[in-house]
């Protein structure tokens, strides 16, 4: 029973860390990956089911540490899934986030990067907009009184201090474009902030895009938040 347990529960554990990695070096397609979650999932529910037996009716064949590491494998196993599922039920299924949802700023160097991803380059559209005034409405345009060369250098630095790879800084068009990958999955999402001199005030748009997937958990408007948050303390200094 204890080589049963400690099996079913290290499969479990398995089934939930692997798919990332796995898909992040294109080992398997993402429809795998995620069907290993919910694998994992049933697995570790087996194997509490079976740690509980072997607690109650087969005390001597139990360990402390055997049943210590069963525990936490199956835990892990369940929990991971199922924070992300509850992570997408509270966020609006988009992966295309921008502060001006009327005229979002657009991918020029990065556009050939994104040739071969599922979700185009232009912009997802006014449903999308719909959704994401209503869950996000504080991704708003900025504005600064700092000069473009200024804003230009700050978002550089923003979007390399928070570890994306810079792609294009285009001082006469005030054009910044990164792209960050995430680091389990290794899903590859763009930046491009959009930095317009109009008078005494400089106005910033930022927009943040999966390349795959429906809904980002809401990743894209975290990034957003970082970069903006990067972006005022480097302005402070």
């Amino acid at each position: 029973m204890k080589v049963l347990v400690s099996l079913v529960s290290l499969i479990a554990f398995l089934l939930v860390i692997l798919p990332g990695p796995l898909y992040k070096f294109g080992i398997v397609e993402l429809g795998v990956a995620f069907t290993g979650f919910k694998f994992g999932v049933y697995a570790g529910g087996a194997a509490l089911v079976l740690l509980i037996v072997q607690a109650l009716f087969m005390r001597k064949t139990l360990t402390l540490s055997s049943g210590v590491i069963a525990l936490v494998f199956s835990v892990v196993a369940i929990a991971m899934p199922l924070n992300m599922m509850n992570k997408a039920e509270g966020v609006p299924a988009i992966h295309d986030i921008s502060t001006d949802l009327v005229n979002p700023p657009k991918f020029v160097a990065i556009a050939p990067l994104r040739a071969n991803a599922s979700n185009p380059v232009e912009y997802a559209g006014e449903e999308t907009a719909v959704q994401q005034r209503k869950a996000y409405p504080e991704l708003v345009t900025l504005s600064f009184a700092e000069s473009k060369a200024d804003l230009m250098t700050a978002s550089e630095q923003a979007v390399k201090n928070l570890g994306f790879a810079l792609v294009s800084a285009n001082t006469a068009t005030g054009i910044v474009e990164a792209t960050d990958t995430t680091t389990w999955f290794g899903f590859k999402d763009d930046v491009v902030i959009r930095i317009k001199d109009e008078g005494s005030q400089r106005f910033v748009d930022i927009r943040s895009k999966s390349r795959v997937g429906r809904s980002d958990l809401g990743k894209n408007a975290e990034r957003i938040h970082s970069i903006i948050n990067e972006l005022n303390s480097l302005l402070a200094k």
